[in-house]
């Protein structure tokens, strides 16, 4: 049997006023989105703005559907509608902010499983690191380089 480590380095910025400049408009932007979400069933209002390559900044949230697998989070919102609109511009930053009407939400949260994997395929896709800040309401903010940090053993087109 043979044993591999896996490590990850992340950034904890303080609170949102640490970023820099151009991080702070975007997750502004990723705040507003947040406040546009259609979360009726879970309570939890996601928004997401991406920096593209083109400068251009694409916003998410998230849009829930009484036929729960039906809606989409804001992380994919974004990806998508930026692969739509803009499908040769890179993904530089994205910035994610989330919050529930029903318990304060001040700890960082990162993207779900599925919004991992999707951003994954961009990431790939575009064979450049997309830097991912991340947060909760208020509070601290967690930069990753790469989503590769947040997802280590990733599925991509290399195994079908």
């Amino acid at each position: 049997m043979n044993e591999i480590t896996i490590s990850t380095t992340l950034q904890v910025y303080d609170s949102i006023n640490e970023l820099p400049e151009e991080v702070q408009q975007l997750m502004n932007s990723a705040i507003e989105a947040r406040n546009n979400a259609y979360a009726p069933y879970s309570k939890f209002n996601v928004g997401a703005a991406l920096s593209l390559d083109n400068n251009e900044v694409v916003i998410g949230s998230n849009q829930e559907n009484a036929s729960y697998p039906s809606g989409l989070c804001a992380e994919r919102t974004a990806v998508y509608y930026a692969g739509a609109k803009y499908p040769n511009a890179k993904i530089l930053k994205m910035a994610i902010t989330a919050s529930s009407q029903k318990q304060d939400t001040n700890t960082p949260i990162p993207p779900c499983g599925a919004c991992r994997q999707s951003i994954a395929e961009y990431e790939i896709k575009q064979s450049l690191p997309i830097e991912i800040y991340f947060m909760g309401a208020a509070g601290k903010v967690i930069k990753s380089d790469s989503l590769a940090n947040l997802l280590p053993l990733l599925f991509d087109n290399s195994v079908l």
